[in-house]
């Protein structure tokens, strides 16, 4: 059974060079599990809930095509600025928050760029003593 995918969350990015974390900003009626805001499929906003990923070599990225131009035609990857215009897919079949589908740790997320951003910790920890 997939996980709920948390604030915290570790993405990563099949184009971007680093991973970056989910920030689940409270609206509506927020949910919790493992004392952390759970996602919803609808938390995609660029730069709100999803970070960059450090440097981005998507070949259809303009900032990409930009760099590649300058260095003369030399493969040149730039910096990243999630382009992410679709909910999270496919969603919880079982778990919504608010009435949205929560994010569990099978969901993707497609950048406009052509990247496929994915879940690789899914934000929650347990702690056994």
């Amino acid at each position: 059974m997939p996980e709920l995918v948390v604030n915290g969350a570790q993405l990563s990015c099949t184009f971007g060079v680093a991973p970056s974390p989910l920030t689940v900003i409270p609206t509506g009626l927020p949910m919790q599990a493992g004392g952390q805001l759970i996602a919803k499929i609808t938390d995609m906003a660029p730069l709100a809930n999803i970070a960059p990923f450090g440097m981005c070599s998507a070949p259809s990225n303009p900032a990409v095509i930009a760099a590649t131009s300058a260095a003369s035609g030399v493969f040149t990857p730039a910096p990243c600025i999630p382009a992410t215009a679709s909910p999270w897919t496919p969603g919880s079949p079982k778990v919504t928050v608010g009435g949205v589908p929560a994010v569990t740790s099978t969901c993707r997320l497609t950048c406009t760029w052509g990247g496929q951003i994915s879940v690789f910790q899914a934000g929650q920890v347990k702690v056994t003593g």
